[in-house]
């Protein structure tokens, strides 16, 4: 490749509203926007990070001054992995470099990694932690939604009378709840069977990250997805026998191209395959959207949580969502 200039910004973007998790309450998300150029074409990339790994802003921008000359140098995707460890540096680096490839081959993103033309996908919306009254509420208020997920703070009984609430109020949705870390071994049994009770299909990161063997032989109705425990390609075959299906996001692995790398990874191992994202624009959604294109599980609605995104934007309609040309990875963008 040519010779970059790399651009690297800051944003904080506000939240419309307080987002609760276990351990945290979010009010703002921290983004870096990095944009590389040939001079002829650009590419550009957004990353929040893995908060919990303290890979913030400060992090990420320290991370790509590090590597500065060799961005610039023009890295390939596969160049690039062995430059930059996963995180949210990387990752805005990747999805910058597949667009600027994008404009340059004349051809979308989705046809550079040898995916059919995109559909439509059907996403979660995810309710913060709050009371069962106020998020059976929230879930009315997703009128459109198909598809919800439900944080959960690792109260069992408090949670379950979360969940019951919701299913009372919406009992025509698939439902799957995040525990992000909030449990430990011996309330899953009965969060387990509470959880099927109420028709919900996935749980989450129950266990803190490091207590992944808690999870051996565990005879659960309810699917469990690894999110915490499971950063980047390195971590899958640790999976097996722990987890059923891995949660990938772009942040946690580094960019779309490890992204789509452990997507046929997972299926070798017989794992189930989900996207999500952390808190960000549209810029962040649109590539977790190509690789949607090859997963069971769908979350990208972090765009949804802000008081402004950007224009273009991905859009939302019946429970899908959508990202066209215009939004990012297209010669058309």
């Amino acid at each position: 490749m040519a010779r970059l200039t790399l651009d690297v910004a800051t944003e904080t973007l506000r939240l419309a509203a307080p987002f609760r998790i276990a351990g945290h309450v979010f009010e703002t998300s921290d983004v870096v926007v990095v944009t590389v150029t040939d001079g002829a074409t650009t590419g550009r990339g957004e990353a929040s990070g893995v908060f919990y790994l303290a890979d913030d802003v400060a992090a990420m921008i320290a991370a790509l001054e590090a590597n500065r000359a060799a961005i610039e140098a023009g890295p390939s995707r596969d160049q690039l992995r062995t430059v930059m460890p996963p995180g949210g540096a990387r990752n805005a680096v990747d999805c910058a470099l597949w667009e600027l490839e994008a404009a340059r081959a004349g051809r979308p993103v989705w046809a550079l990694a040898g995916l059919d033309p995109p559909r439509p996908l059907r996403t979660t919306f995810t309710l913060g932690a709050d009371t069962p009254a106020a998020m059976a509420a929230g879930a009315v208020r997703y009128a459109d939604a198909k598809s919800i997920k439900v944080k959960l703070t690792g109260e069992v009984d408090l949670d379950l009378a979360r969940v019951a609430a919701i299913r009372a109020a919406r009992p025509d949705v698939w439902l799957g709840v995040d525990g992000n870390q909030g449990f430990v071994r011996d309330q899953l049994r009965d969060l387990i069977a509470g959880l099927a009770r109420y028709g919900v299909e996935l749980l989450e990161q129950p266990l803190a990250r490091g207590h992944d063997a808690d999870l051996e032989c565990l005879d659960s109705p309810v699917r469990i997805a690894g999110d915490e425990s499971l950063l980047s390609l390195a971590d899958l075959a640790a999976a097996v026998g722990r987890f059923d299906v891995v949660n990938i996001k772009l942040d946690k692995c580094g960019g779309l191209t490890e992204g789509l790398a452990m997507a046929a990874e997972a299926r070798r191992l017989g794992l189930g395959v989900m996207v999500g994202t952390m808190v960000g624009t549209s810029l962040a959604t649109a590539p977790g959207f190509v690789l949607g294109q090859v997963c069971d599980l769908v979350d990208l609605d972090g765009p949804t949580f802000l008081a402004a995104d950007r224009t273009p934007s991905v859009t939302y309609r019946d429970g899908d969502v959508w990202s066209g040309p215009e939004v990012w990875g297209s010669p058309a963008a």
